[in-house]
């Protein structure tokens, strides 16, 4: 087979162009672990990293730092604390907040710790960004601006608000066409039928992805990086007996130590083009 100089350019352009992905993710992943591994992130963040593997993770999400990346309901802040300084200089972040209704008193709890975080360190939070979240009501953002959303164990959350569809269809306007939606939340037995309310906090995989693909997204990744074949998944009060929680105390607490964090499933989707 004769190879003409044309021929020869398109492979070189080819090679060419696997060399500067190689490098792109190289590069980010030397960025996130000098995130991860910076003396400004608390302690208490980085014991967690054996359960929720944040650099992984996000590889597997397609993290770049010169993304628009918006991360949905971030809590308290845990990935907030990964992705911000990364972010910070060549990209955006943006945390998708819920409204906090008068009468949420732990969601008000939980967002004054945030403020608080965000307060404490200047330097790695300055240009964090905020928008609304309160899907079937608001836009996060103008529609297609997105590369990249995120969410972290609030499917389950969604559910039991009756809210899923319109959560989904939100980050489905948001994400440009070719953008990525990265889903982690606890993964359910397949062999119980799954609570449409998700009252123990756990999402069986399959219905996350219907969830999902209604609302137009096409499922590209599936990880185990998040899995915990340990969890059960059968606790008198769900998900919340495990760690960090111990929704009961002191009770079994060693049992539940030893379990760890939930089974979760890690899940990329993508906007189609």
């Amino acid at each position: 087979m004769r190879c003409t100089p044309l021929a020869l350019l398109a492979l070189c352009l080819t090679a060419l162009a696997g060399c500067a992905s190689s490098g792109s993710r190289l590069a980010t992943a030397n960025a996130l672990d000098r995130v991860l591994a910076s003396p400004d992130r608390p302690a208490a963040d980085r014991a967690r990293d054996v359960w929720r593997h944040p650099r992984q993770t996000l590889m597997f999400f397609g993290l770049r730092p010169s993304q628009t990346v918006v991360e949905i309901d971030p809590g308290t802040g845990w990935y907030l604390g990964v992705l911000a300084p990364l972010l910070r200089d060549n990209g955006r972040y943006i945390a998708a907040l819920p409204p906090v209704p008068p009468e949420a008193r732990g969601m008000a709890r939980e967002r004054a710790r945030l403020d608080a975080v965000l307060a404490a360190r200047p330097a790695d939070f300055d240009r964090v960004e905020r928008a609304p979240f309160d899907p079937g009501k608001t836009e996060i953002m103008p529609a297609g601006s997105a590369d990249l959303v995120l969410t972290f164990r609030n499917v389950h959350t969604w559910m039991a608000e009756d809210r899923a569809a319109a959560a989904f269809a939100a980050m489905f306007k948001a994400l440009k066409p070719g953008g990525v939606l990265g889903v982690v939340d606890h993964r359910g037995n397949p062999q119980v039928p799954q609570d449409p309310k998700a009252r123990s906090g756990y999402v069986n995989q399959a219905y996350a992805v219907r969830l999902a693909e209604s609302a137009g997204f096409r499922l590209v990744g599936v990880s185990e990086i998040n899995a915990n074949p340990k969890d059960s998944k059968d606790h008198p009060k769900g998900v919340w007996n495990l760690p960090p929680t111990y929704a009961d105390g002191d009770t079994e607490r060693a049992k539940y130590a030893a379990i760890g964090e939930s089974d979760r499933f890690t899940l990329k989707f993508i906007k189609p083009r």
